[in-house]
């Protein structure tokens, strides 16, 4: 800083203008870029709770969809009802009417059918909803009617389930597939 020797003030040195506007300058400066990083810290926080809530669903999207897409005719009562159990809202009434044709189609057939996950990634986070996209193995076993012995196919698939966090458990609210959505 520059300034002027003033005898008789005790020695105190006289700031110029100019200095004392780069101390008001720097001043400034240190004042945005704290209110800044406080800003930044605040979003952090905010990503970072989005971050867990986007593993917690994708883990548990993981764990449930092979249950919500496979069955075995000769448990399948128990198979729907165990799906069933891991959705929520308008999902839990179709799994319901679902189970009303598929039942006895897949006795019927003798079907069953064994879905594994390849592969998931989180799409979205909006608050306590996060879309999770599958990507679906599919074995498929049954006979269809008229023919004797059972027909094998493998399909790759993928599926969407958004996830709604109820209580501690993570839940499906839909299911989206390449054949629609219910």
């Amino acid at each position: 800083m520059s300034g002027e020797w003033e005898p008789g003030r005790g020695g105190a040195v006289r700031s110029s203008p100019v200095a004392t506007w780069v101390v008001a300058l720097l001043a400034a400066v240190a004042l945005a870029l704290g209110a800044a990083v406080g800003v930044m810290w605040m979003d952090l926080g905010r990503l970072q709770a989005t971050e867990t809530l986007g593993r917690e669903a994708l883990a548990a999207a993981r764990m449930v969809a092979p249950d919500m897409l496979s069955y075995d005719y000769r448990t399948i009562e128990q198979d729907m009802s165990r799906a069933q159990g891991q959705t929520t809202g308008d999902l839990t009434r179709h799994y319901r009417e679902l189970a009303q044709t598929l039942v006895p189609r897949a006795k019927s057939q003798q079907a069953a059918q064994q879905a594994t996950v390849s592969g998931a990634a989180v799409e979205r986070v909006e608050g306590d909803r996060v879309d999770v996209l599958l990507f679906m193995n599919i074995e498929v076993t049954k006979t269809p009617e008229g023919e004797k012995e059972p027909r094998h196919e493998f399909m790759r698939n993928r599926a969407r389930f958004v996830m709604v966090k109820s209580g501690s458990r993570w839940l499906v609210a839909v299911v989206s597939t390449l054949l629609g959505t219910a």
